[in-house]
């Protein structure tokens, strides 16, 4: 039960954030005793990917920010006299500024349930003002004893979101939809990662406190990460449509009323003006939306790949290449050509700008090797330097915001070539564009790396607040927690995420923001004669003292919403509200008109059904030393930033394990089934057939044993003693597959 939790540990991790998630990992994955907690009832914080329905739901608690009450009201007493408590914060302050809007036909959603939802369950911890609980619409955690959460409606009082499961206990992906990994699992179905012997088709279950299993063996990392999804099931989703009324709903694989389109029409059938569709619809459906609270792509040489790959975490997920890069000058979206092949077939550009720009992206790729091209020029931002390579204007806009995607006021020169040469590197490992995108969300990284946790002994608790760190003043270093059931956990080691530390802690801190808004628009920036399209648009800034915005736009293919929809995400550095620094760019690029007779400008322009913006916390690049009071054995993981990629959250974990354990590798490897060595009183593998010699192993080809790296180690099967069985025929199988 998570209120008789083991009472000590190696490391504890308070937050299930991404830099914290691989961090867990990266411990249990070392041999240490992690136990990873979160107050929320969802895992990833900020970095979490909701249905529509669950963003409903978290919309409406950052706009309430109603507290949660203590169920330990005493744990002071808890404290001894040569101890000292660090309160940490039960409010969670990095959200502000949430407006919704509607703008689609909006026919009463009153009733409207979601596909597939399941009935309404009380559910655990209920405040006493408000008589209902905040349960989550999800599962809450098996130790706290709470039956499988119902999916909750976003106009219930004071239900705060969950879109996600736990991690899994028998390598089982803990993914707020079903997981994308290839095991075998049927789109449609929500996999609990719950203990061993649960069903897959169940669609929610109780995240079990035991450690797991062993890890099964995988496939190719590379290939792995080169999958794209060829389902058409519906992603899963977290909560009810508002309304209380009883409405049919349909199945969760049920498409939408409306007729649906094919992936890929004629262009004729492109210029017909787009489906309405409305606001009951898009409830109805919401349990295809996976809606990132942070919007990011993946560079497909970047450090968050590379850790996919080594760790064999990618197994866990599947990817999309981003299809295009766009650029938005004199009030026209274009396509930029990014490959040798899309410079000499693009009808944009003359034959002069294709050599000029081959010449140019020749240059950033070794840079380095001609340093007279650009040290003269090395305390100028980038923008001056590209005036100096004869390009013409277009081509210093297109290497500017869609290529390098730098300030054009702030960014040196040396920044400007260095973020070129990464985009050019890029090119070609997966696609025709440098980027991929996860499907289901941004929300299943986080979860990935929970997975590998919980697969190596790893004990996860949702809804599971920590009071306090308890410090030791005779050694200044943190000794403990204390939990909301007045529990004290010790451990070496602790990771907190920013967001859970009280303001006395961050009086020093000044933090940045980031300016977010989420759309729902009817079609694409950019219409061409297929509609799945991953597309990525840098819009300059439309006035000075302003930062540029990045919309990243997602088709259904990205299973992240529904079959003739668009998913649209915004963010830009903060300077003003969200509403204020996003909504010029929304105007530019779309229609936001609700009324039926518009000018024809408007017409062709994509249609928004649903917005929201909101600004949250940029926490990156705050030095430890500016939190008041913290033990040098606690450390502070940052939430999201503003860039693109998430190679800030890949370093701070791999500085922080780094700093708790010089000695071990971050993040090796998982071990092959096949190649564990078993101990004397355990059964032969040449008693049971299988045969561990290097001449009946398969083949490997060079690329897989250069880059998987795995290798023997010794695995005591006491540490899987209560699956002995799950292993012997697991031995039986492989035996079989091999005489096959």
């Amino acid at each position: 039960m998570a209120d008789n939790l083991p009472s000590e540990f190696d490391v504890v991790v308070v937050g299930t954030g991404l830099p914290e998630s691989i961090i867990a990992a990266a411990c249990a994955r070392s041999g240490q005793r992690v136990l990873h907690v979160d107050s929320r009832n969802y895992y990833g914080g900020n970095w979490a990917s909701f249905s529509f329905s669950g963003l409903l739901s978290w919309i409406k608690e950052n706009q309430q920010k109603t507290d949660l009450s203590d169920e330990c009201e005493d744990w002071r007493k808890l404290i001894l006299e040569d101890e000292e408590a660090i309160p940490l914060s039960s409010k969670d302050k990095t959200i502000q500024h949430v407006e919704d809007f509607c703008f689609g036909d909006q026919d009463s959603a009153e009733g409207v349930e979601e596909a597939g939802a399941l009935p309404k369950l009380p559910v655990f911890g209920a405040p006493a003002a408000q008589g209902e609980s905040p349960g989550p619409e999800k599962e809450s955690p098996a130790a706290e004893g709470i039956p499988p959460g119902s999916q909750q409606s976003p106009a219930a009082e004071g239900i705060p979101p969950g879109s996600q499961q736990s991690p899994a206990a028998e390598g089982i992906p803990p993914g707020s939809q079903q997981s994308p990994a290839a095991e075998g699992i049927p789109p449609g179905s929500q996999q609990s990662p719950a203990a061993e012997g649960i069903s897959p088709g169940s669609e929610k279950e109780n995240p079990a406190v035991e450690s797991p299993g062993e890890e099964p063996q995988s496939p190719e990392a590379e290939q792995a990460l080169g999958t794209e999804a060829a389902r058409a099931a519906a992603g899963d989703g977290a909560g009810a449509a508002p309304g209380t009324g009883a409405a049919p709903s349909t199945a969760a694989g049920d498409s939408a009323p409306q007729p649906a389109k094919t992936e890929a029409e004629p262009s004729e059938n492109a210029a017909q003006e787009p489906k309405r569709i409305t606001y009951s619809q898009i409830v109805r459906e919401g349990r295809r939306f996976n809606i990132d609270l942070v919007s990011k792509l993946l560079y497909s040489r970047g450090l968050l790949i590379d850790l996919l790959i080594k760790s064999n975490v990618s197994r866990y997920a599947e990817f999309k290449n981003a299809t295009r890069v766009l650029a938005f000058r004199e009030g026209k979206v274009e396509q930029v050509p990014c490959s040798r092949a899309d410079v000499f077939n693009s009808r944009q550009l003359t034959m002069v700008e294709k050599r000029m720009l081959m010449k140019f992206l020749t240059f950033c790729l070794d840079y380095e090797q001609h340093p007279e091209e650009y040290q003269d020029y090395e305390n100028s931002t980038f923008a001056q330097f590209l005036q100096t390579r004869k390009l013409t204007p277009s081509l210093q806009h297109f290497i500017l915001h869609s290529i390098a995607m730098v300030s054009e006021t702030e960014s040196s020169t040396l920044e400007g070539l260095q973020a070129t040469k990464k985009f050019l590197q890029c090119l070609g490992r997966y696609g025709n564009t440098p980027f991929l995108f996860p499907l289901y969300g941004q929300g299943e990284i986080p979860q990935c790396f929970c997975r590998l946790c919980a697969v190596f002994g790893g004990i996860y608790c949702l809804r599971h607040a920590v009071r306090c760190l308890v410090l030791d003043r005779a050694s200044g270093r943190c000794k403990a927690i204390v939990d909301h059931f007045g529990q004290r956990i010790s451990a070496n080691y602790f990771i907190v995420e920013d967001s859970y530390l009280s303001e006395s802690t961050c009086t020093n801190v000044c933090y940045r923001q980031i300016s977010r808004a989420v759309l729902i628009t009817d079609q694409s920036v950019l219409n061409t004669d297929s509609e799945q399209q991953v597309s990525i648009l840098t819009v300059p800034p439309l006035e000075p003292a302003r930062a540029a915005v990045c919309v990243i736009e997602l088709c259904s293919s990205t299973m992240t919403c529904m079959k003739d929809t668009y998913l649209v995400h915004l963010t830009c550095p903060s300077t003003k509200t969200a509403r204020e620094d996003l909504e010029p760019v929304v105007q530019k690029l779309f229609n936001l008109n609700t009324e039926k007779e518009t000018e024809n400008e408007e017409l062709e322009k994509p249609r928004v059904l649903w917005a929201v913006y909101f600004n949250m916390r940029d926490s990156s690049g705050v030095e430890k030393s500016s939190y008041a009071g913290l033990p040098s054995n606690v450390y502070v993981c940052s939430g999201p930033d503003s860039a693109l990629g998430n190679d800030c959250a890949v370093k701070q974990a791999e500085t922080i394990f780094r700093e708790m354990f010089p000695t071990e590798e971050f993040c090796p490897p998982p071990p092959n089934p096949e190649d564990i060595i078993y101990d004397e009183d355990e059964i032969e593998p040449e008693e049971s057939g299988l045969n561990n010699s290097p001449e009946a192993k398969p083949e490997t080809s060079a690329e897989e044993s250069s880059s998987e790296g795995l290798q023997v180690v010794t695995a005591p099967l006491e540490a899987f003693s209560g699956r002995k069985l799950l292993r012997l025929l697991f031995l039986v199988m492989m035996m079989m597959l091999r005489a096959i």
